[in-house]
């Protein structure tokens, strides 16, 4: 799953993929259609989905989004997603299965809709998976030692 280029706009339903980017604002691109569209700076506010943590109880203080959505995906089976228009209690009970260490305090309700309405957006395009992300491996060479006897 890779949330690289996906980006949330304010003002816009669903997620983007990031086309261009430009001094006054994003070229944002469709994830169905593939139309893309100029968005400006000045009257939107561009997040992007790879930055984004949720706060929670552990030493770690944070967990990534893309963790969560991993989460959410490999217990879609035994525990499906509520709407985003659940009731609150409905919400927080689900999100405290998906996330059990995260901190009540500061996660919202309109925070777990959000994330709800995101990983439903993308789950029925196909774009979560459980697969890791490819990590490029630094080459080490090591030298063998001669010793003499």
């Amino acid at each position: 799953m890779n949330l690289e280029r996906l980006v949330a706009v304010s003002g816009r339903p669903g997620i983007y993929r990031m086309a261009a980017n430009r001094p006054n604002g994003l070229i944002l691109e469709e994830l169905d259609s593939k139309k893309r569209m100029f968005a400006s700076g000045r009257v939107h506010q561009f997040t992007p989905l790879e930055s984004i943590s949720i706060y929670t109880e552990d030493e770690q203080d944070t967990v990534d989004l893309k963790q969560v959505f991993r989460n959410m995906f490999s217990q879609l089976e035994q525990l499906p997603t509520p709407t985003s228009k659940a009731k609150p209690q409905e919400l927080r009970s689900y999100f405290l299965e998906i996330l059990p260490s995260h901190d009540t305090d500061r996660v919202l309700i309109s925070d777990i809709k959000k994330i709800i309405k995101w990983f439903n957006f993308l789950n029925d395009r196909g774009i979560i998976d459980l697969e890791p992300d490819p990590v490029v491996e630094e080459e080490t060479s090591t030298e063998e030692e001669n010793t003499e006897a």
